[in-house]
């Protein structure tokens, strides 16, 4: 498949690994390779988080909504919008920067919370 952009190095085995770790405890999460080859999460068939590699090096790209993702884009020099779906408020953290996993953590979970049903977040949020 030429446009697979599953994560293969160690960079994007280790990001893969604390993505799964942070959403293990996040109800009816999926994990589909899309028709790019991005690993896709899902909740409900939404999708929350995208990730992806490149020769540039491995990628994440998390669901969030226009005023987060100014501010997200505005504070940190470790993020950027999205490509394609960036008007959407999605929001990807920059190639090369250093990861904050808790920062991330946080922001994984929120993006779970703005895909999933009203249920599912109310559950989380117990």
């Amino acid at each position: 498949m030429g446009h697979d952009r599953r994560l293969v190095t160690k960079e994007g085995q280790a990001m893969l690994e604390q993505v799964r770790h942070i959403c293990a405890e996040l109800p009816e999460v999926e994990e589909i390779v899309d028709g790019f080859g991005h690993i896709t999460l899902k909740v409900r068939g939404k999708s929350f988080v995208i990730m992806g590699e490149t020769e540039e090096g491995a990628s994440l790209s998390f669901k969030s909504d226009l005023e987060s993702q100014h501010l997200l884009l505005q504070q940190s020099g470790s993020y950027v919008k999205t490509r394609y779906i960036g008007q959407h408020g999605w929001v990807s953290t920059k190639m090369g920067a250093p990861l904050n996993w808790e920062e991330l953590s946080e922001l994984l979970k929120e993006a779970y919370l703005r895909a999933a049903p009203k249920r599912l977040a109310r559950q989380l949020l117990q």
